[in-house]
């Protein structure tokens, strides 16, 4: 039988960071496809779920892991070949690795949550997009626009909604529950929505509207220990979703290391992940852990050396670089659990 690790030090780093002010946390810890440890602070419930901001985008690029095997989608092919209208305004040499790795060229290309949710207008606006500079040669974080690209290749492919064909093909198939394009009724449970959020903040960020049109870069709510099983699925794959050597190159085949210019960090990014210590990762204790991180100091990875996934997300601090580092920490933590 394994040895079930002394998660202490994680409870104790967890309760230490809600006394210095934090309104809410929570966190999980999975290996072999179970859960072994989880803990939730603060105002808010096991079962509250969170906006996990960023930590969507790797849910999104999976699906076009699925879409590679299943419909021939190619890397190395022009995204104009499949959205014939996106090649307008010079970016018919754009290809689909160039946007799944974010060296395409328009980080900043603006799409309005309406224009977003509504698959007509999402066409035209992202035809509309320029350039910033020639695809492939720099490095630069596309916290939106690349996923806007994927979420319509999706729906053009599959012919089906984006946010239906995650669930159907990714949540599902996992035993977790849908987690983008959730009705404004339904997200009352939400913790960034609650009364333990801090109202102020609350009114000035729309989260209804990104979770309810599903935005792709960052719209999904999950709980932490549904975002930790999401990674233990691409571990180990257990529904067979993926074809195995395209889910092997998606979490572990380094495309880009071009420098992030404002952090000089390595990109080390695959076509849904970050590897390592590359840019934005708070996993660097292990050069094969894989993940991704979001606004607010949400963060999930997967570790292939050790078998485990964890999942942080919390709530209730404003300054980005703190609650990146506290992140960090809980992170790093559960990778010593590991080691």
């Amino acid at each position: 039988m394994t040895k079930l690790p002394d998660l202490s030090r994680l409870t104790e780093a967890a309760e230490e960071e809600i006394s210095r002010g934090l309104l809410a946390c929570q966190w999980a810890l999975a290996r072999n496809g179970k859960l072994i440890g989880t803990q939730t602070l603060g105002p808010v419930q096991p079962e509250t779920r969170f906006w996990i901001a960023s930590a969507t985008k790797p849910m999104v690029a999976s699906a076009i892991w699925i879409l590679m095997d299943e419909h021939g989608l190619e890397l190395d092919h022009p995204v104009a070949e499949y959205l014939p209208e996106f090649a307008e305004n010079g970016k018919g040499r754009v290809t689909l690795e160039q946007v799944m790795v974010m060296t395409a060229g328009f980080p900043n290309a603006s799409m309005a949550p309406a224009d977003g949710g509504d698959p007509e207008r999402r066409r035209k606006r992202m035809a509309s997009w320029t350039l910033e500079w020639d695809p492939g040669t720099r490095y630069v974080y596309h916290g939106a626009s690349a996923h806007w690209v994927l979420a319509e290749l999706i729906e053009r492919v599959s012919q089906r909604p984006f946010c239906d064909f995650i669930e159907q093909r990714i949540t599902a198939p996992l035993g977790l529950p849908r987690a983008l394009g959730i009705p404004r009724a339904e997200q009352t449970d939400v913790a960034q929505m609650s009364e333990a959020a801090d109202p102020q903040t609350r009114s000035e960020f729309d989260y209804a509207t990104k979770i309810e049109i599903g935005e792709p870069g960052g719209g999904a709510i999950m709980t932490a220990p549904d975002l930790a099983h999401f990674y233990q699925g691409l571990l180990n794959n257990p529904a067979q979703q993926w074809e195995p050597s395209v889910l092997a190159d998606g979490t572990g085949h380094i495309r880009c290391r071009l420098l992030e210019e404002s952090l000089q960090m390595p990109a080390n990014r695959t076509t849904g992940v970050v590897v390592g210590a590359g840019f934005g990762s708070a996993w660097g204790d292990s050069e094969s852990a894989f993940g991704w991180t979001g606004v607010g100091g949400q963060i999930a990875f997967g570790d292939p050396t050790s078998g485990i996934s964890f999942a942080f997300l919390q709530m209730g601090d404003h300054d980005p670089t703190r609650a990146f580092m506290r992140g960090a920490r809980l992170s790093r933590r559960a990778l010593r659990l590991a080691l």
